[in-house]
């Protein structure tokens, strides 16, 4: 899957495959059934954390490192994996696994974004 976190139209963000898994999180009407996957949580996960970065870094400026990137970007992963972790009433081993696709999902853009 690919994450668009900089460059490119507006048009280009929504129509990736995080925006995608996004509208099918927050379009389904239970969120911890079976046919949930922890992947499209991650997309969802992944599509607004992007967001959000794109949006710090228009406000703040590019980060000058790798390492503070992925921090940021770890901090707003978080906070948006806690929100829906405890708002769909997901346990633990939901939020691990979530967590590890999420990561899977943006750090390879954050690698070729810094390398």
């Amino acid at each position: 899957m690919e994450v668009v976190v900089k460059g490119g139209s507006q048009q280009q963000f929504n129509d990736s495959d995080q925006a995608a898994a996004y509208d099918e999180y927050n379009d389904s009407e239970e969120h911890h059934e079976a046919s949930l996957t922890h992947e499209l949580l991650a997309g969802a996960i992944a599509f607004e954390a992007a967001k959000a970065y794109e949006d710090h870094c228009a406000e703040n400026g590019e980060p000058d490192s790798h390492a503070t990137a992925k921090e940021i970007l770890a901090g707003i992963t978080g906070a948006l994996l806690d929100r829906e972790i405890e708002t769909r009433g997901l346990d633990w081993i939901d939020r691990e696994r979530a967590q590890a696709e999420t990561d899977n999902h943006l750090d390879g853009e954050l690698q070729n974004r810094y390398n």
